[in-house]
């Protein structure tokens, strides 16, 4: 069977590409640690994006309600897109840029983070969604194709993907959003490493003094006799 030239093309884009994000790791590695944080503290992370994006957005916060790899508690995470009956009012009532960023005025508190992806990072939706969350004090973060572009602008860090096609930035996104949750699922993991370590320290402590105590009671009362 022939394999047409655009088919490995594809897949020769991609791999150049990906090469090309490897160096951004330490970005998702520091999106990944910061969520913990955030939603470990009880925060909310809110996610958005249009079309194949809006997909990529809900397998994001999937993972952080259910799980990615290993068993742990769920966490607070809302698509936003994924309310059809509420996107669809806001739309209706107020227009289409407004789906997103009426919605996070109504969920988004001070602390949370919201996450935005654009293959094009043109999005007035989402730039509207952007500005709502700044002056609700949730920090924005976005995922976009080629920089510069107003979403990354408008956000307060921002990763870019240096790729010519639509499909490929949207796959490398897949990527990201599995490293920030292979990134969140470790942070954790050293969290409770270090809650653990800090109780079992704790308790020598406690024994320790408890035993000097006891012991000084004892020689008190060798004294009195």
């Amino acid at each position: 069977m022939t394999v047409h030239p655009p088919v490995v093309g594809h897949c020769d884009e991609l791999q150049v590409a990906l090469v090309a994000f490897r160096a951004s790791a330490h970005v998702t590695q520091r999106w990944g640690d910061r969520l913990a944080a955030v939603l470990g503290g009880g925060g909310r992370l809110l996610a958005a994006g249009n079309g194949g994006s809006a997909a990529q957005a809900q397998h994001l916060t999937a993972e952080l309600v259910g799980r990615y790899r290993d068993d742990r508690p769920p966490f607070s995470a809302i698509a936003l897109h994924a309310d059809t009956s509420s996107t669809t009012a806001i739309a209706n009532d107020y227009g289409v840029d407004e789906v997103f960023a009426r919605q996070v005025r109504a969920h988004g508190r001070k602390g949370d983070v919201l996450m935005l992806l654009s293959t094009s990072g043109a999005s007035a939706n989402l730039l509207s969604a952007a500005d709502a969350a700044r002056a609700a004090g949730v920090r924005v973060w976005a995922l976009t194709g080629r920089a510069p572009n107003p979403l990354m602008a408008g956000s307060d860090e921002s990763l870019c993907v240096e790729a010519p096609s639509t499909a490929t930035v949207q796959e490398i996104h897949l990527v990201a959003v599995h490293m920030i949750c292979a990134a969140f699922d470790a942070a954790l993991e050293r969290g409770e490493r270090g809650a653990r370590a800090a109780g079992s320290a704790a308790s020598t402590g406690r024994a320790a003094g408890a035993g000097r105590a006891a012991g000084a009671g004892r020689a008190a009362q060798r004294k009195r006799r």
